[in-house]
């Protein structure tokens, strides 16, 4: 039975990771994996998180199923991260929650629903894109396709040529948004171009997919979806893929969500019962607690606010390790000019630096980046901002 299985080439990100650890170098420096590191290079537990834990270990009493949704605890205080506290998407109906393994569970579930229960056509990514992101959706039977997202001469947005793009795209068809700190480029869209965004969805009738992976670590929980909530006042219906992951530090507890907002509450009911059907088929009910954790901070003031703290904190380390390595790099005597990195959001940037000096960073220095360039922000420390800055000037960067 078993004896045609072809080896699967290795992932491009993890085989990095395997390739690291096995390198003798004391100085090494790994910025290739998406996980948030402290100073000491540490992805901590956040103090929150280790403190919910321990109250609910020690007032758990069952290890009962959950609902196939998961708590509607955990979803309400999903949509008010989302839409606001207050705002009628909260508790109006038209929209409804689904606690899910990590965000890429939220994403796959949303392309089982989309493709078993609706009609939608092709399927949209950005230019480029998380590398999973072809696969989750390709493995739901869609075919995908690209706009423009990223322009290499600039390293910004291509603006225009994205807009134009988004026009074009029929209704029916779904667009996977970056909600914020676009993954690999570390670009978004600035207010006034997500005002632009939602107003092509409205006009052209695409269904907005909007991957939410990261709010918080750009410029704050609220402006962080500006976006996502230009879009949720003129669309109709919209689907949100929110993780955990790293807001919370909950890496391996995989706890995420998708939100469907749809046009009416019938609608809305209808769209949960196919999407509790597709879950069921999937992995029957969600993991605890992941969950558990995130819906004990969020319906606590008191944690809620301690948590906050610790985010911002997160955020504030990742955007001074962006203006330290554009001051580092020019220190260093860098040929390429990279005041772009204080300007971009989140734990990514692309350098714009080819495979070739990617490689040459590897093997001669010690620092590990994706093959396309991608870096890490958030690995970086001060103590090993210099030698990577020093690193990257020596291959040509």
């Amino acid at each position: 039975m078993f004896q045609d299985v072809k080896q699967a080439p290795p992932d491009a990100i993890l085989g990095l990771t395997e390739a690291f650890r096995a390198d003798a170098r004391s100085d090494k420096v790994n910025l290739t994996v998406g996980v948030y590191q402290d100073e000491s290079g540490h992805t901590p537990v956040l103090a929150t998180v280790t403190q919910a834990a321990t109250d609910l270990l020690a007032a758990e009493k069952t290890k009962e199923y959950l609902p196939i949704p998961g708590p509607a605890e955990l979803g309400r205080a999903v949509r008010e991260l989302l839409f606001g506290a207050g705002d009628v998407l909260v508790d109006g109906g038209r929209a409804i929650t689904a606690q899910s393994p990590g965000g890429t569970g939220a994403l796959r579930i949303a392309g089982e629903f989309l493709r078993r229960s609706t009609g939608a056509g092709a399927l949209w990514l950005s230019d480029p894109t998380w590398p999973n992101h072809p696969a989750i959706f390709a493995a739901s039977g869609f075919e995908t396709r690209t706009y423009p997202w990223y322009d290499p001469a600039t390293l910004g947005l291509a603006r225009d040529e994205m807009l134009s793009s988004l026009r074009e795209i029929p209704a029916g068809d779904v667009v996977v948004l970056h909600g914020c700190c676009h993954n690999p480029t570390g670009v978004d869209p600035d207010p006034e171009t997500w005002e632009e965004i939602a107003a092509i969805a409205a006009e052209r009738g695409w269904l907005p997919l909007v991957d939410l992976a990261y709010q918080g670590f750009g410029e704050g929980l609220d402006a962080d979806v500006r976006g996502l909530r230009a879009i949720a006042a003129r669309v109709p219906e919209l689907i949100v893929c929110s993780s955990f992951s790293k807001t919370f530090g909950l890496y391996r507890e995989r706890i995420g969500a998708m939100t469907l907002v749809a046009a009416d509450e019938a609608q809305a009911s209808a769209s949960m019962s196919q999407v509790k059907a597709t879950i069921r088929t999937c992995y029957s009910n969600p993991p605890a607690h992941g969950g558990q954790i995130v819906s004990l901070v969020l319906n606590d003031a008191g944690r809620a606010t301690a948590w906050r703290g610790e985010l911002e904190a997160m955020r504030v380390r990742i955007s001074s390790m962006r203006s330290g390595l554009a001051e580092a790099l020019a220190a260093a005597g860098a040929r390429r000019d990279f005041s772009f990195l204080p300007r971009q959001r989140g734990m990514f940037s692309l350098l714009g630096i080819s495979k070739e000096q990617v490689a040459d960073l590897r093997d001669e220095h010690g620092v590990y980046l994706v093959g396309s360039g991608r870096i890490n922000v958030a690995g970086l420390a001060p103590d090993n901002l210099e030698r990577v800055a020093r690193a990257i000037a020596a291959v040509g960067g």
